[in-house]
């Protein structure tokens, strides 16, 4: 699944050790290159082939969130989340 990232980063790094070696080359212009042309863009699609199994992993802990919420519901009278109350009003003395 990363062999096309891996496959590009190992072109950017030639690009990177050519310009290095080249007689009007730096070493400052080797590792930006390496940066903008190999370490960015592969950063950006490596995230981006992530995004269907970070939304993936998200549904299913909402997915367990709820249905421990059912269960624990169900196993509990009083799980509605309001204060308790008293079944039945307290009468009140007139004055």
């Amino acid at each position: 699944m990363y062999i096309v990232p891996l496959a590009w980063l190992y072109v950017a790094l030639m690009m990177a050790v050519v310009e290095a070696n080249h007689p009007n080359g730096t070493l400052l212009g080797a590792i930006i290159t390496f940066a903008l042309y190999g370490l960015a863009p592969v950063a950006l699609v490596v995230y981006l082939m992530g995004a269907p199994s970070r939304r993936r992993a998200i549904k299913a802990k909402e997915a367990a969130e709820w249905a421990q919420t059912k269960l624990d519901a169900s196993v509990q009278p009083d799980a509605g989340g309001h204060a308790a109350t008293d079944a039945v009003a307290p009468v009140r003395k007139k004055p």
